[in-house]
């Protein structure tokens, strides 16, 4: 039945939501790979320290730092572009903080899973902590 002149309420949804659903669309995928989670949106204490979107553990035992990125277009470079050198360090900063709680220390890697106007794409290794 259609309402003439009727105005649906409609809350915007916010950046941090569209954030979660790009997260659990990224989480959805890496368990499909048949990656294991081990934390979602890991945080360093303090001001200026960085977070992590997820943790991930392979099979063969490597962890995986994952940073989930999501842009409504390609425009800029895009969302993997989006991962700029000064996010790697923060990316790179919790990453070791987050080791300092292992007794020894796994092969780690950075992925990027970047989603484009719905397009996702995953990219293994995406940058080094060097």
């Amino acid at each position: 039945m259609v309402f003439p002149g009727f105005k649906a309420i409609i809350k915007p949804t916010t950046s941090k939501q569209q954030g979660d659903r790009a997260e659990d669309d990224a989480l959805k995928l890496l368990q499909q790979a048949g990656l294991r989670l081990l934390e979602r949106n890991y945080r360093t204490p303090g001001r200026g320290g960085g977070e992590i979107d997820l943790i991930m553990r392979e099979a063969d035992g490597t962890l995986v730092f994952v940073e989930v990125r999501q842009r409504g277009s390609a425009r800029h470079g895009g969302a993997l572009a989006s991962v700029t050198a000064t996010k790697q360090r923060r990316l790179v900063f919790a990453a070791r903080h987050y080791l300092l709680r292992w007794p020894e220390l796994p092969p780690c890697r950075f992925d990027v899973v970047a989603l484009d106007a719905g397009d996702m794409n995953w990219l293994k290794g995406a940058f080094d902590a060097a």
